[in-house]
């Protein structure tokens, strides 16, 4: 019997692109699909959604209303994800010809859901963390991990922890045996998924070897053939000295940290539920920099949270200059539901929050072109992983950099040293030593 046709579309973080990976791993090893980028011709089509951005809802009836007028008359649609979480059987009364929803939490259910009419599970407390899935990787070259999954913070403006839930660790072995299995399959590094990567350990689903997360990477770094580790996100509020000094002194573990500020003013942290100080957080990325001074640290940024005043604004600028980050993702706050940030006063006029952002931004990549201007005449180890037009191909370097050579497919999986010869805002671009 011929394969049937699968397409999907992910939208979001790199938790649902794996999310991703794991539905397409459970219907083409089980179901008998094969993928295609063609939706005309699929069987069955999936969007894997984000609740994070703006007007994720807005996207959603959007998407899935272009899937109905072109997809072929029996084929199937099916929302899943995070937005498919919250919305639950709205979106069979909103969008009536959807075959099924399945929650991020309830993605190893996706069998039975694309064989039972109009399906639906948007458990957020159901457990997933010890099931097998199949295997399927998007990349040869690098394989995204889930150490946990859900999230307890409930900072005031996020609505995960009403999409995925509680968090739990998956069990070190599920985690260790993932890893080796990728790396012998050709994988050179490793990305760690979870909303807070580094409260790993706190909570499992039954009783399994006790450990934290520095005490993981350092066991997973045993791993002979594995080159590179990175992962995703971790929580400022967690940022041990063992774990920056875990970060700085093992070769293998990739030298970038995402550490995720939102506010700089400890009167918004607090109102966002954010855990930290102004000065923790300073005190954490000062000391990354001193014990690790070729650290590239990227962050998150919310302008313009409910009741910040210029003074709150100023304080963030006053990070933004102290860190001098190498990457900066910023965003004017905006309502999410189920959330308490939704029905504060003093909501920021968008004006307002249109002119913070653009000050923030404009300082940022002022910053940045400081920094990019100071990689040329370099040298990195870039992992090369990405075939670009006009011969040449791209990867990135230990702390994160996109670096782009001349060179042809061969390089792909490699590791190679490459020095940098003209440095932009987006991409260095080198050549081979």
């Amino acid at each position: 019997m011929s394969a049937k046709k699968l397409f999907i579309q992910t939208l979001g973080c790199a938790m649902n692109v794996r999310d991703s990976e794991h539905m397409v791993a459970e219907l083409t090893q089980k179901e008998n699909y094969s993928l295609t980028e063609n939706i005309k011709e699929a069987d069955l089509i999936l969007i894997n959604t984000c609740s994070v951005r703006e007007k994720p809802v807005h996207k959603l009836f959007s998407e899935v209303g272009s899937f109905e007028k072109v997809k072929k008359k029996d084929a199937k649609i099916g929302v899943c994800g995070c937005t498919a979480s919250h919305l639950g059987n709205e979106i069979f009364r909103r969008a009536p010809y959807v075959d099924f929803v399945l929650g991020a939490r309830n993605i190893s259910k996706i069998a039975e859901a694309v064989n039972t009419p109009k399906f639906i599970s948007v458990d957020i407390d159901y457990d997933e963390s010890e099931f097998a899935f199949a295997d399927f990787r998007n990349s040869i070259y690098k394989s995204y991990i889930n150490i946990s999954i859900g999230c307890d913070k409930h900072c005031t403006y996020c609505i995960v922890p009403h999409t995925r839930g509680d968090e739990i660790s998956i069990p070190f072995d599920i985690i260790y045996n993932e890893a080796k299995k990728a790396v012998q399959k050709g994988a050179k590094e490793i990305f760690l998924l979870g909303q807070n990567v580094n409260n790993y350990g706190k909570r499992f689903r039954n009783n399994h070897k006790k450990m934290d997360f520095s005490d993981l990477l350092e066991e997973l770094s045993t791993i002979e053939g594995l080159e590179r580790i990175r992962f995703t996100s971790p929580h400022p509020l967690h940022m041990d000295d063992k774990f920056l000094e875990v970060f700085s002194q093992n070769p293998k573990i990739c030298k970038s940290m995402h550490m995720p500020l939102q506010s700089g003013s400890n009167e918004i942290l607090k109102a966002m539920k954010r855990g930290y100080t102004k000065e923790w957080y300073l005190n954490r990325a000062l000391k990354l920099r001193e014990l690790c001074p070729n650290v590239s640290i990227s962050t998150d940024i919310i302008v313009a949270f409910p009741g910040e005043s210029e003074k709150d604004f100023e304080d963030t600028m006053d990070v933004l200059e102290k860190v001098r980050f190498e990457q900066m993702f910023s965003f004017k706050y905006s309502k999410r539901p189920l959330t308490k940030a939704a029905t504060m006063p003093n909501q920021i006029d968008p004006e307002v929050a249109s002119q913070r952002l653009s000050i923030l931004q404009n300082r940022h990549n002022e910053i940045l072109d400081e920094i990019v201007e100071k990689q040329n005449d370099k040298e990195f180890k870039v992992l090369f992983e990405e075939l670009r037009p006009n011969n040449s191909i791209a990867g990135r370097t230990d702390n994160n950099f996109l670096v782009q050579v001349e060179h042809s497919e061969e390089l792909l999986g490699q590791i190679k040293n490459v020095k940098i010869k003209n440095a932009k805002r987006m991409v260095l671009y080198g050549e081979l030593i």
